[in-house]
Formats: structure tokens, sequence, C-alpha cells
């Protein structure tokens, strides 16, 4: 029996107690791999936390040193600016990716602009409904008109500084339009507080405070995009260009340099110089129509091609008014003394001075040729605009513009005169646009007997404003028998800019040559006036004002930033015309 039980021992297994001993073993694995499973959990778990808190440290470390990185970069682009901590403020609030491109933070900053000009436009609405006084309303109306365009002004920046794909764009070129566009807006928003002022409206401080943001956030973007060039360079980033193919320069060089928005085709046909209308005007019913607001009726909206509008002789009795949707419009006449337009709105009638416009223009690429544009309204009834431009790229030649106070009134944008007659008495060229008047004739007249003369009265607000007046090679000369006291011009605010270079001038002319706005009141040293190698018997410069900011003989250096090719690129766009220009002193 103990064989049995010893061989039992070694070998040979009961069924009962195999099934017995495959359960208990079954048993013991699963608890195994249960625990083994367990384990390598508990142990990746810690492993994970310890690098998640590793990677969260670290991320935190990276998004502060962006942080970091793009506060620094922002005050240092703010740092040229008027305003630098409203400038940091708002970008900052926009700059959610921490951008340290001064490119990017050029946009965040015209989107800000943007923005605070939208909430604006609907003030002049807002407080119109305050008053019944018909004389406020219309001051209003022109807010209403201005802010909406400085808006428009504010879109267009943003959308030059749309690239594609992979693009990096900040040329010359486009600094050149942000820098206007943005001078426009300025200009726009302080043309809606001067419409306000001259009919002493209780309005006025409530206005300039709400307008206190958009005013600095425009300054701001303007004051960047003045000094992008040397903020690049100071964080040792490149200025972008556009790199032209081949066919891109021979076009290019082919067509003289004309602007990217005038179609080749246009800039061809204008070169054959007066081109075939697509309307004519004739008082006398021998064209299409006979008066100039049926013939604009018939302008597409923002059109890429010229629309080429003559006007026969005759005197039509209308006010134009050309707004910011009307682009690339022509209108060409007989002569100066043969097409006329002719009104006689006025400010002591009740009209604000930027409605009194007998003809005025606000869309881009506006020509006018063999036109006279007249105010009749005369000296007693004080501002009384014959022709108000707002036309970028404007040119004007061969055109004759008539009237007492405030004749011309350039507001802004790029202008240029040729071969032009202007009369007038009081600040009888004003604005504040970039322009320039070459060859014409400024006639001062006679003004009522209480009254002095002025030739220009030039309003630049902003130091980085791309704006000013600039005479060269023109004649001035009494249009009548002058003896009331007459001086080239006043500074009209804080950085008036205003030069009179190679030019005639007559006898009639204070031997001061120019006089202060407030009588007794030296103008601040922030304008810029000047002379240059200008001859007649009114050209003496002994006598001049002492004034800091004025200088009685520019060096040439200084002169040739106001010639056409300088100040308002005219080698760029003004050969689209076909009307002369010289481009240099």
């Amino acid at each position: 029996m103990d064989t049995i039980k010893s061989f039992k021992g070694y070998g040979k297994v009961d069924p009962v107690e195999e099934q017995a001993f495959r359960r208990k073993t079954r048993k013991r694995l699963i608890i195994l791999i249960v625990s083994v499973v367990l384990l390598l959990a508990v142990i990746i778990g810690a492993v994970a936390g310890t690098l998640i808190h590793k990677s969260n440290n670290n991320d935190d470390k990276n998004s502060v040193q962006n942080s970091n990185s793009a506060a620094q970069s922002i005050k240092a682009v703010c740092s040229q600016t008027l305003h630098p901590d409203s400038c940091y403020n708002s970008i900052s609030e926009l700059n959610k990716s921490n951008s340290t491109d001064p490119e990017e933070l050029l946009k965040l900053s015209l989107q800000v602009v943007y923005n605070s000009l939208s909430e604006l436009k609907s003030l002049p609405e807002s407080l119109e409904k305050m008053t019944d006084d018909l004389t406020v309303k219309k001051a209003l109306n022109v807010c209403q008109i201005v802010l909406n365009d400085a808006v428009e002004y504010a879109q267009d920046s943003i959308s030059a500084m749309d690239v594609k794909s992979g693009e990096k764009l900040l040329t010359k070129s486009k600094i050149d339009d942000l820098k206007t566009w943005l001078s426009t807006a300025i200009t726009n928003q302080d043309t809606c507080l001067d419409a306000l002022d001259e009919i002493n409206s209780t309005f006025v401080t409530e206005t300039k405070s709400r307008m206190q943001n958009s005013t600095e956030y425009t300054s701001n973007s303007l004051a960047i995009v003045s000094k992008i060039s040397g903020i690049l360079q100071k964080l040792n980033l490149p200025i972008h260009r556009k790199l032209l193919t081949k066919s891109e320069s021979e076009i290019e060089s082919e067509l003289s340099g004309y602007p990217e928005w005038m179609p080749v085709g246009v800039r061809r046909l204008l070169q054959s110089g007066r081109p075939t209308p697509n309307v004519t005007v004739a008082s006398d019913g021998s064209g299409n129509v006979k008066t100039i607001k049926e013939a604009m009726a018939m302008v597409p909206k923002k059109s890429k091609s010229m629309f080429i509008v003559y006007i026969k002789a005759g005197k039509y009795k209308e006010n134009v008014v050309l707004d910011k949707s009307f682009w690339n419009v022509m209108i060409y006449g007989d002569g100066k003394d043969l097409s006329i337009v002719s009104g006689s709105l006025n400010f002591v009638d009740g009209t604000p001075t930027f409605s009194t416009a007998t003809f005025a223009v606000a869309g881009k690429g506006f020509v006018a040729m063999d036109m006279r544009f007249e105010n009749t309204a005369g000296a007693a009834k004080h501002q009384a605009v014959a022709f108000r431009s707002g036309s970028d790229f404007s040119v004007f030649y061969r055109c004759s513009f008539d009237a007492f106070q405030d004749t011309l009134y350039p507001h802004s944008n790029r202008q240029f005169y040729r071969d032009c007659d202007v009369t007038g008495t009081i600040d009888f060229i004003f604005g504040n646009a970039a322009v320039v008047f070459q060859n014409c004739k400024i006639m001062p007249r006679q003004p009522l007997s209480n009254q002095f003369v002025t030739i220009t009265a030039q309003g630049k607000k902003d130091p980085n404003q791309n704006t000013g007046i600039s005479i060269q090679k023109c004649d001035i000369s009494a249009f009548d028998t002058l003896t009331a006291p007459t001086y080239l011009g006043r500074p009209w605010k804080e950085y008036s800019t205003t030069v009179i270079m190679q030019s005639n001038i007559g006898g009639f002319l204070n031997p001061l040559g120019w006089i202060s706005w407030v009588s007794g009141v030296d103008p601040p040293a922030s304008i810029y006036y000047g002379e240059y190698m200008n001859k007649g018997l009114g050209a003496g410069v002994d006598k001049r004002v002492k004034w800091a900011g004025y200088k009685p003989s520019l060096t040439s250096s200084d002169a040739s930033k106001f010639t056409v090719a300088s100040f308002i690129e005219g080698s760029m766009w003004l050969p689209q015309t076909k009307v002369m220009f010289d481009s240099a002193l």
C-alpha cells in the first residue's frame, strides 16, 4: 500500500485533484495579472503626471516669455507715438497671439482705429436728435459725411495690409498710401470739430470728448506707419519689398510707373490726350444731358475704369457733390473761361464752410481739365468755396477757381494743380491735403474795407501727417487794384506747413510776408513755413516775420522735399493724365 501511495505521489494525479489544482492556478494567475496591470497603471500615471507638470511649467514659462516679448515689442512700437499709453493698451488688448512682429502690430493698430471710428460714426445722428437748430443739423451732417469717410479710409488701410498667402509686403508705396489715408482720417475728424466750432455749437465739447480715443488711435497708427522703417531696423527686421518678375518690370517701365489701381487700358487711353467721352453735357441740348448732375448719375460706383464727361461751353448753375464712391471720374470743358460751374452757397446764409463748395469731389482719381469753378456769393458772405477736393491722386489742369474767402479747399489726400488760376481774398487756398501748385496764377483780390488778404491757411494738426501746401514756379500777382494788407498765408493749426518756391511775387505783398492766426501771438515753433529762390518785388525776405518755425531761405535739400516727386509721389501717378509737371526743383 505504501508503494502504491509513493507512486501516486510521483506522477499519477487524481482527476478530481487535478481539476482543483487548475482552478487554484487560474485564480492565482488572474490575481497576478490584475496586480501587474494596476502597478503599471500607477507607474504610468506617476510618470505622466510628472511629465505633464513639467510641461505645464514649461508652457507657463514659455507663455510668460512670449507675453513679455510681445509687451516689449508693443512698447518699442508705441514709443514712437504721441500717445504711448493708449497705443500700448489698445494693441495689447487685441494681441491674443502675443505677436512680436511690428507689421502684425501695425495691423492690430489699424483694427483699433477702425473699431473706434465705427463706434464714433453714429454720434452725429444721435446728437441731431437733440436739437431743432437747422444750422447745427447742417454742421452735424458734415460730421456724418467726414466720419463715414474716415471709417472707409481705416478699412482701406486694413485692406492694404492683406496679402496673398506666404507673402509679407510693406513696400514704400504702401507706406505712402497708409500715411495718406490715416492723415485723411485725422483731418476728417478735425473737419467735424471745425464745422461745429465755426457756429459755436454747444456740441463741440461733447464731440471732442467722444472723439478723443479715435483721434489718439489714428495718430498712433500714423506714427507707427511713419516710423515703421526705423522700427524694423531697430528690431533687426528687414522691410519687405515686392520682387517684380521680368515681365512685370518691363510693364512698369513701359507705363512709366503708373499706379496699380489704374488699369493698363485706361492709362494708355489717357496718354492720347482729350479722350472720347462717355457722356456729353450741353446746356443747349446738343449733348446727351443738359446738366452735370444728370451726367454724374450715370457714373458707375467705385469704377476701376475712367468715366469721362465732356462739358460743353456754357454756365451751369448747380452744386455738384461726388462722394467717396465716385472713382476715376474725368471732366473736361472747352476752356477755363467757357465751361463754367457756378454756385453761391455761403456761410453767412447758413451753410457750413465744408458744404458751400460749388463742386466737391471725394472719390480717388478725379481729373478736371479746361474748366472754371466759381462761387459768386461775394466777399460780404464770408466763407464761400468754389471747389473742394478730398480726392486722392486728383489732378487739375488748366482750370480756374474764382471766389473771395475760402475759394479753393484742397481738403485732404494727394493733389496736383498745373497751369491753373486761383482768385480770392481771405485764406483762399486752405485745407490739409498734400498739394503741389505748379505754373499757376495765384491772384489775391481786394477784400472788404476792414479785411486783410491771406493767400494760404494750412491745417496740419499732427506732426506725422504727410500734408502741406507747396507753391512752385507760380506767379503771385494782384487780380485787381489791391490796397489791403496782403500776406502769403497764416498758420491755421499747430503743424501748419507751407512753402513758396521759385515763384514770382508781386510788390503788393506786405514785407512781413506772413501773419499770425491770432493777432499779436506768434504761432508755435512746430509749424513749417519757408521760401526758396523766389523773385519779384515782393520776394525780399529781409523784413519777414521772425517766427521760430519760419525759414526765410530754405536749402535746396529742404526745398526738394516739397517737389512733386518727393511730396506727392507724382512720378508714380501724374503721367497717366498727360499733364506736364516738373518732378524736381
